[in-house]
């Protein structure tokens, strides 16, 4: 997860290139607690974060949020009482990009700092 940490989103064009069922291999290792799913056709990652109530919850929304801004990729994100999830994809190649796996890793760091 360091490594991934470590790095910086880069801007995606719609030509940019979807990650390979290799490179995913090699990534997902480093984010064990997310998810590969597919919705309408998009592979995304996906992961649920519990909280003990809403306020706990909302923070870790929040700061997903400025961390989203800062990086300028921006998840989907469902904050309900005790849970937040989070949902990342490449909105420009439908698919997934290096930058989903960085930024999964990021909001990993986020809650890791917040227990």
């Amino acid at each position: 997860m360091d490594v991934l940490t470590n790095e910086k989103c880069t801007a995606c064009r719609r030509d940019s290139p979807r990650v390979t069922e290799a490179e995913i291999g090699e990534l997902k290792p480093n984010i064990p607690d997310w998810m590969l799913v597919e919705r309408e056709g998009i592979q995304r990652l996906e992961r649920v974060f519990r909280f003990t109530n809403f306020t706990g919850a909302l923070d870790f929304t929040n700061r997903v949020g400025a961390l989203a801004e800062a990086e300028g990729h921006h998840p989907a994100i469902l904050t309900e009482w005790g849970r937040v999830t989070v949902t990342l994809w490449t909105h420009k190649i439908r698919g997934l990009h290096r930058n989903d796996f960085i930024m999964a890793a990021k909001v990993d760091a986020l809650h890791s700092g917040s227990n």
